[in-house]
């Protein structure tokens, strides 16, 4: 007997739509020789019932080989076409597929991470996507699930990189540069992660007896960064550092700046995080927090292979290393010529308060 969340099987699921228990078993194996009529009532059962077949009877039933859900908000931007890359490389490497779902724009998340758990073996979910827990309480206990960039639950394991400590290492160089004003630029309730970043930028503050601004909560989107710079060029807006959460936000937010007749670095500092391609070639170059983020989706293709074999998930946060780099959009002079990236893993170092940098691009 296949059991799924709450002690729904597929037996009740067959019963509560009025179907045969193969009609139910041909829909969840996306099967077309069924009528739509039949695939809407068996689906609307299933999340009536928080159903989640196991993975391993449904997996041996169809004969098919493992696969794994990834959720991401959306895929425009570099940070997410990373993550997947990373995730899609190691999983095909394993042997895995991977069945892809987007959470913007959709009106029922929770519904849709539960159809997503009856087609596959476990779970990879970014913290940003702001699935609900009680989506998780019907799926967690039946697949494994992980978090990526997001806090550790009951049953569900947690991987990331890691941001308290260059945030605040970040915060500091700025501060190292005369910086008195600055204004941290996205919202830190978004994610876990950007959460952590904001927690660095205060605590570089109160390790110079300052109070530290409350953030500025927009987007994370090139638009956002652009309405934001605006506000700055009217006046509405005063700082001489902008900490921005990402690279997307902070290079629509220099380049805006600019336009609008604005010197970066001589008038206000802008750095991001993430450090995109981009951030090395724009003038002046992008001071950022460089992440392993294709490394990390490789991190969470293979730990859900491990989950779904029956390992244990590991306690707590899996942590990979991040790293400053400093470039010449926070004050810092224009180097002769930029570096390559310098390969992974490298330490965060949580001591370092300010320069000497620890990589100068």
């Amino acid at each position: 007997m296949q059991r799924g969340g709450h002690g729904a099987t597929i037996y009740s699921v067959a019963e509560r739509a009025g179907v045969s228990i193969a009609s139910v078993s041909r829909v969840l194996q996306g099967s077309t020789a069924v009528s739509d009529a039949t695939r809407a009532k068996v689906l609307a059962a299933v999340d009536e019932l928080s159903y989640v077949p196991l993975g391993a009877a449904r997996s041996l039933a169809v004969r098919q080989h493992e696969a794994h859900g990834l959720v991401l908000p959306e895929l425009t931007g570099p940070y997410y076409a990373e993550l997947l890359l990373g995730f899609e490389t190691r999983a095909a490497e394993l042997g895995q597929s991977v069945v892809l779902a987007l959470t913007a724009g959709k009106r029922d998340l929770a519904r849709t991470v539960r159809q997503l758990a009856t087609r596959v073996d476990g779970l990879a979910i970014l913290g940003a996507s702001s699935i609900p827990d009680s989506a998780l309480r019907g799926v967690r206990g039946s697949k494994p699930v992980i978090h990526i960039a997001g806090d550790a639950q009951p049953d569900v394991e947690a991987v990331g990189a890691e941001n308290e400590a260059s945030a605040r290492e970040l915060t500091a160089h700025l501060f190292a540069h005369g910086r008195k004003r600055l204004l941290f630029v996205g919202d830190p309730d978004t994610a876990a992660d950007v959460r952590d970043r904001y927690r660095g930028f205060v605590a570089a503050h109160r390790a110079r007896r300052r109070r530290a601004a409350e953030p500025v909560r927009t987007a994370f989107r090139e638009e956002n960064g652009t309405a934001f710079a605006q506000r700055v060029l009217a006046g509405e807006v005063e700082a001489d550092a902008f900490f921005c959460a990402n690279d997307e936000l902070a290079l629509s937010v220099m380049h805006t700046l600019q336009d609008g007749g604005m010197d970066v670095p001589g008038d206000v500092a802008v750095v991001g995080w993430d450090d995109v391609m981009t951030a090395r070639y724009v003038r002046p170059g992008l001071t950022t927090v460089r992440q392993p983020v294709r490394e990390l989706g490789s991190l969470v293709a293979e730990r859900l292979h491990e989950r779904v074999a029956g390992y244990p998930p590991k306690e707590g946060r899996q942590v990979l290393p991040t790293q400053v780099v400093l470039r010449s959009s926070c004050g810092c002079p224009a180097p002769h010529h930029a570096s390559q990236p310098a390969p992974w893993p490298l330490a965060a170092n949580p001591s370092q308060q300010g320069p000497p940098p620890r990589n100068r691009e």
